[in-house]
C-alpha cells in the first residue's frame, strides 16, 4: 500500500470517524495544529541529551495522539473512538497540572522570557505555541458543537503550561521530575 492514495486531490481529507471533510475543515486545522507541535516536539526529543527528559517528550507525543484521535473525530462518532482508542480523561490534565507545579518549584520567574536559550529550549517552546494554536482550534471546534470532551480543552491549556516550564527546565540543564 502506497502513501499516495490521490484522496485528497479535491481538497478533502477522511476524519478518523464522521466521512470525509474539506481540508481546512475545524477537525482539521485542530489536529494539523496538534501534528506540528507533536513534530516539534520530535525535534526537542532529538536534541536532548538528558534521559528523563526526552522520554518525557517521548510519553507527551503519544499522549498528543489521543488528543489528536479526538480531535478527528467526527460530532457524535465518539462511541466509536472509545471502542477502539483511549481517550483525554481528567486525570491526564491533572498529571499534566502535577508535573508543572514540580517545575514550577524548581524555576522561578521573574519576568518575561524570550525564546531560544537552548536549542532543546526553543524546539519545546515551539512545540508550546503550536499546542496553543490547536487549543485556538479546538475552542472553534467546541463552539461549533464539533468537540464532544471537554477535556481536551483542559488538558491542552495544561499542556502549553507544562511545555512553557519544561522549557524553562531545558535552559537551566535540570532533570524533568515525574
Amino acid at each position: 500500500m502506497s502513501i499516495v492514495t490521490r484522496g485528497g486531490d479535491g481538497g478533502e481529507t477522511s476524519l478518523l470517524y464522521g466521512g470525509r471533510v474539506p481540508k481546512d475543515d475545524l477537525h482539521t486545522e485542530a489536529y494539523g495544529a496538534l501534528d506540528e507541535a507533536v513534530s516539534a516536539l520530535g525535534l526537542a526529543r532529538a536534541l536532548e541529551g538528558d534521559a528523563a527528559r526526552a522520554q518525557r517528550l517521548l510519553e507527551l507525543q503519544r499522549e498528543l495522539f489521543t488528543v489528536g484521535a479526538e480531535l478527528a473525530t467526527g460530532a457524535g462518532q465518539r462511541a466509536k473512538l472509545e471502542k477502539h482508542f483511549p481517550t483525554v480523561t481528567a486525570a491526564m490534565v491533572d498529571a499534566l497540572e502535577e508535573q508543572t507545579h514540580a517545575l514550577e518549584s524548581d524555576h522561578i520567574l521573574d519576568g518575561f522570557v524570550i525564546p531560544g536559550g537552548t536549542a532543546v529550549a526553543a524546539a519545546i517552546d515551539l512545540a508550546r505555541t503550536l499546542v496553543r494554536r490547536a487549543e485556538r482550534r479546538a475552542v472553534s471546534l467546541r463552539r461549533a458543537g464539533q468537540l464532544d470532551n471537554p477535556e481536551v480543552l483542559r488538558y491542552l491549556n495544561r499542556c502549553s503550561d507544562f511545555l512553557f516550564m519544561l522549557a524553562r527546565d531545558a535552559e537551566h540543564g535540570s532533570t524533568v521530575r515525574k
